[in-house]
């Protein structure tokens, strides 16, 4: 799969994900400062699942109908690079075919599944 990781996210989340063989661009790495309309734009530009913390693009995605490939927003009560890779591994083996084209909301305990408008 193709991941966006934003710059909220962090390093350790993309390295894991090329780890396990997905095409990654970190914000964190490649990027950084980069403003949230660049990233979402690239992301739909260019095909990649965004993976983010920063709770603004759910504005962006339902107030301002913007469009995108995926998003996945994690909502974490524990921000530690470990728990959002454990949070994203759980993700990705229960709904990895269900990603895309979606607004994803998980936390430690729950995934929640919209359509992109």
């Amino acid at each position: 799969m193709r991941f966006l990781v934003d710059e909220s996210t962090g390093p350790f989340v993309a390295r894991w994900l090329r780890e396990l063989g997905h095409d990654v661009f970190s914000v964190y790495e490649q990027a950084r400062g980069l403003r949230d309309e660049a990233i979402i734009q690239k992301a739909l530009d260019e095909n990649w699942i965004l993976i983010t913390n920063d709770k603004d693009f759910g504005e962006k995605v339902y107030r301002e109908q913007h469009s995108h490939n995926g998003i996945v927003l994690l909502r974490l009560q524990d921000e530690r690079a470990t728990i959002k890779v454990e949070t994203l591994n759980r993700l990705l083996k229960n709904h990895a075919e269900q990603l895309a084209n979606h607004f994803v909301v998980v936390t430690e305990q729950r995934v929640r599944f919209a359509r992109k408008e």
